[in-house]
């Protein structure tokens, strides 16, 4: 190869400069500028010496050259003879073509400096926000409850990383979610799982970090790829909330994003609310009004003066909030036996509309025993299950739903997916039968014979995309209802789907309860972003090992007819080692967005029920 020459070199040179971008360029003119102006003004003293001394000398032509170089248009008011009228328009030309380009770069260069604010690649310069990794409809849902829950907070923020176009993001999230009051979002385009991705949100001062789990294949490996980026980068390191789609990774999760993570297993916790549902009606309604900051919130109270009493005695100790159970050295545990010994150091879990509203009470008046219904055991006997439908999480539910029922029940699935009754080995309860159906079909849904069973559960089919497939199951749903007001038949229906926006039209077919998986999830992660200490409280309320929530007839409790304080029901309640938090009136079931349920109520109100409706408590199966 050839030496490069001279020429060469300094073209090499030049370009380089040049491509520094817009200040280069300024600069470059800045020094063409300087040039002209000294070329013209030394011309003008040796060309036109008179008029360089009407002109005030060496600082005057400088700035007549400065001024024509700048503004061509001076060369309209100009007088004197023709050498310096020449020089002068030699000058003014000459501030045309650096003008120009002066004004080109300028524009150029602030058109990729909008362009680079709309890619969202700026540093976020907060602390005490909200850091939302990734994206999918969850992240709507927690958005919007967050909103919620800092309405009364000044300076909030809500960062969002993922890997759309800034613009893009905003213009969704205002569609889903509208006006957010208070707190401010603030988008930036980046890979979660890129470390100089992150640098950009400000890791180290952030109060929470959520990570989402994608909607594309294998979303799990992207999570767990997140959560090695953040576990790896230096700095403080908040707690970090992530959901996990697939229960086989958590393990691999957990490791990958060490103990400051807290991880919530979205096929589980579906899967266990569906089979909640099927089993008593409104579940899924009272865990989202449980999850969601619409009304009560669950708290961790330390009250010394509790401490000594039993948890039946703490019941009534606090005016405005219900009492669900306590956090102990050895964990949390909602429900605990009511002899249960309140230590110095436990912690009271609450649920309360605000965390300044809660107050212990002065005294409160006695149950009603006239009212008080005596408890009695339910006759357990084998039931039949029919499940429309299969999907990746069918598997898990049945063995749940083995897990609940006596011997001898029976679930039958009807549906034309080809993995239909897969891995359904070893179950103790219940016997499982397999039928060709297509859920959709009329004529295929009364050939079943819906009649003899007494729950329904439809599942969303994960071979459509989760549109079509919540489309087939409200087909399916409005079949079931049709049938059940043609032949009079009654069992519970419970279905599954994906998107909020649906549940109103689902409405329409009177399910007994919708189970929008999405959204609890979302609900969830909020509640964990927010709060990341009540982990212990929503895991334990989502696992079938404990106490979990229930739905029962009001009658059961209570005699119907007359007014009734709820203290009274708290009171018979405690007597069936369960925790009354609240009621649902049948009347107002179909009413979003409680759906006829109220909880922590006022104990001294009294209320008048009727047969339909439900106490809802905290009960061990």
């Amino acid at each position: 190869m050839s030496k490069a020459t001279v020429k060469e070199r300094a073209r090499y040179w030049f370009d380089n400069t040049m491509s520094r971008g817009t200040a280069a360029l300024i600069g470059w003119l800045a020094l063409v500028s300087l040039v002209l102006i000294v070329v013209v003004s030394a011309l003008t003293v040796w060309l036109t010496p008179d008029e360089a001394l009407r002109h005030d000398g060496w600082p005057g032509v400088l700035w007549l050259s400065l001024m024509h170089a700048l503004s061509p248009g001076k060369i309209a008011g100009d007088a004197g003879t023709a050498p310096f009228l020449a020089i002068m328009l030699g000058a003014s030309l000459g501030g045309i073509f650096i003008v120009s380009i002066l004004v080109g770069v300028l524009s150029a260069g602030l058109r990729g400096k909008i362009e680079e604010l709309r890619k969202g690649r700026s540093r976020v310069i907060e602390s005490g926000h909200t850091v939302i990794l990734g994206w999918s409809e969850q992240l709507y849902t927690i958005v919007s409850e967050l909103t919620k829950a800092h309405a009364s907070q000044h300076g909030s923020v809500i960062a969002i990383l993922a890997d759309r176009d800034k613009p893009a993001m905003e213009d969704a999230i205002r569609a889903r979610v509208g006006d957010t009051g208070r707190t401010r979002l603030v988008c930036r385009t980046g890979r979660p799982t890129e470390p100089t991705d992150l640098d950009l949100l400000s890791l180290s001062t952030a109060r929470t970090i959520v990570v989402l789990s994608p909607e594309k294949e294998d979303p799990d490996a992207h999570v767990i790829k997140t959560l090695l980026a953040l576990a790896k980068r230096a700095g403080e390191h908040p707690p970090v909330v992530a959901a996990i789609a697939s229960s086989r990774n958590m393990a691999a999760a957990r490791l990958a994003g060490g103990p400051g993570v807290h991880l919530v297993d979205s096929d589980d916790i579906a899967a266990r609310l569906i089979v909640q549902s099927s089993r008593q009606s409104g579940v899924s309604v009272v865990c989202m009004d449980l999850l969601n900051f619409d009304g009560g919130e669950i708290y961790l109270r330390r009250d010394p003066s509790l401490a000594g009493r039993s948890y039946g005695q703490a019941l009534d100790a606090y005016a405005t909030a219900t009492v669900l159970g306590l956090r102990t050295p050895g964990g949390v545990v909602l429900n605990p036996p009511p002899d249960t010994v309140i230590g110095t150091s436990d912690e009271i879990v609450v649920l309360a509309q605000d965390d300044s509203l809660i107050r212990l009470a002065n005294g409160t008046a006695p149950a009603e025993e006239r009212h008080i219904v005596p408890a009695t055991a339910p006759a357990a006997a084998p039931e039949r299950t029919l499940m429309l439908g299969w999907n990746g999480r069918a598997a898990r539910i049945i063995r749940y739903l083995d897990g609940y029922v006596t011997p001898g029940s029976v679930l039958d699935v009807a549906g034309d997916h080809p993995g239909a009754g897969a891995g359904l080995a070893d179950l103790r309860n219940l016997t499982v039968n397999v039928k060709e159906c297509d859920g959709t079909d009329r004529y295929a849904l009364e050939s079943l014979g819906v009649g003899v069973y007494q729950h329904v559960i439809v599942l969303s089919d994960d071979r459509y995309d989760p549109r079509h497939a919540d489309n087939r199951t409200l087909m399916t749903l409005l079949q079931l209802r049709d049938m059940q007001a043609t032949l009079g038949e009654k069992y519970s229906i419970v279905s599954e789907m994906h998107d909020e926006n649906n549940r109103a039209l689902a409405e329409v077919t009177e399910a007994d309860d919708i189970v929008i998986s999405d959204t609890v999830i979302g609900l969830l992660l909020a509640q964990l972003a927010e709060n990341p200490h009540l982990a212990e409280v929503f895991g334990y309320l989502f696992d079938s090992a404990g106490s979990e929530v229930y739905p029962r007839p009001v009658e059961n409790y209570v005699t119907t007819g007359g007014p009734v304080a709820f203290r009274t029901i708290v009171e018979s309640a405690l007597r069936r080692g369960e925790t009354a938090i609240g009621y649902r009136l049948a009347a107002k079931s179909g009413n979003p967005p409680h759906y006829g349920i109220t909880l922590n109520p006022d104990r001294s109100r009294t209320m008048t029920f009727a047969a339909g409706d439900s106490v809802i408590v905290l009960a061990e199966r």
